[in-house]
């Protein structure tokens, strides 16, 4: 059972957020060891199991970041451990980037530093626009092919976390 199962919503990637915390809050209650202690030790079992999955589900769907890895995950887009190929302008913008953040290892310069977290940011914003606008469009049509477009999106994305990571090193 995959977690919108468990919920009981359709895979998409904007879900109605509050049901979801009613859902998972009602279930805590429902599945909680403790309130099934005079029960079999299967049953015991059982609801710790619903009770582990209920807050794993509620984890991965109560963001869009995780939710929209999960997605593209249970549709067979993203596969672990994937050597996936971004697209060689964007490598080579992100080539760019990655050698002015090298030469800040040898000249440090806040200057720099803040220009470059603010591009990395403006790429990070235009890639999460792009990402909910097609969301929003698989959503509405369930077409396969934007679940490409996001994964490409998503790849993207992940690569620019790296490299806000190797600029928190020169924040002061």
């Amino acid at each position: 059972m995959n977690y919108y199962e468990f919920y009981n919503f359709p895979v998409k990637f904007y879900i109605d957020e509050d049901l979801l915390k009613k859902h998972f809050y009602q279930y805590s209650k429902d599945f909680h060891p403790d309130f099934h202690a005079l029960k079999s030790e299967e049953e015991q079992q059982k609801m710790l199991e619903l009770s582990t999955l209920n807050n794993k589900a509620f984890f991965v769907l109560k963001s869009l970041n995780t939710r929209l890895e999960y997605l593209l995950k249970i549709k067979n887009i993203l596969v672990d451990d994937e050597k996936y190929s971004l697209p060689p302008e964007f490598l080579m913008e992100m080539m760019d980037i990655n050698e002015e953040i090298m030469e800040l290892e040898f000249d440090a310069d806040a200057e720099k530093v803040v220009s470059l977290s603010n591009q990395a940011k403006s790429l990070e914003q235009e890639l999460e626009e792009e990402i909910e606008q097609l969301a929003r469009q698989y959503d509405t049509a369930e077409d396969e092919s934007i679940l490409l477009k996001i994964k490409d999106l998503w790849y993207r994305k992940k690569y620019l976390l790296r490299i806000r990571d190797s600029l928190n090193k020169f924040a002061t």
